[in-house]
C-alpha cells in the first residue's frame, strides 16, 4: 500500500522560507500539496504531474511557492519563499493513484486518494 510521509515543517517569521518534503512509494503519479487550518477547509495550495512536466499553484502561492519532485528519490517538494502569516496551517501531501495528472480540478480534495499525516507551517507576522 502506498504511504505518504511528509516533513520540514516549522516556525518561521514572515518574510522566511521553507521547504516541505513528500516521501513515498510506489510509481510516480499525480500529486498536490493542501493546507488545512482551523475553521477552512482543506484548499489545494500546489500540484504536479507525474513526470514533473505540469505544475500548477493556488494564485496566492504564485511567485512565492514552487513545487517539484525526485522520481528517482520518491519525493516531492514544496519551496515556499516569502512566507506570509495567511500561509499558516497544517500542511498535506496527496496523491491520486494510477492518474498522471488530475486536471484543472486539482485542487479538490476529492481528486487525491491517499494521504499523508501533514506537517504544521506556523508564520508569525
Amino acid at each position: 500500500q502506498v504511504q505518504l510521509q511528509e516533513s520540514g515543517g516549522g516556525s518561521v517569521e514572515a518574510g522566511e522560507s521553507l521547504t516541505l518534503t513528500c516521501a513515498g512509494s510506489g510509481s510516480p503519479t499525480g500529486m498536490a500539496w493542501f493546507r488545512e487550518t482551523p475553521g477552512k477547509e482543506r484548499e489545494g495550495v500546489a500540484a504536479i504531474s507525474c513526470s514533473g512536466t505540469i505544475t500548477d499553484y493556488i494564485d496566492s502561492a504564485k511567485g512565492r511557492f514552487s513545487i517539484y519532485r525526485d522520481n528517482a528519490k520518491k519525493t516531492v517538494n514544496l519551496q515556499m519563499y516569502n512566507l506570509k502569516y495567511e500561509d499558516t496551517g497544517m500542511y498535506y501531501c496527496a496523491l491520486v493513484t494510477d492518474v498522471c495528472w488530475v486536471g484543472s480540478q486539482w485542487y479538490l480534495p476529492s481528486k487525491f486518494n491517499v494521504w499523508g499525516q501533514g506537517t504544521q507551517v506556523t508564520v508569525s507576522s
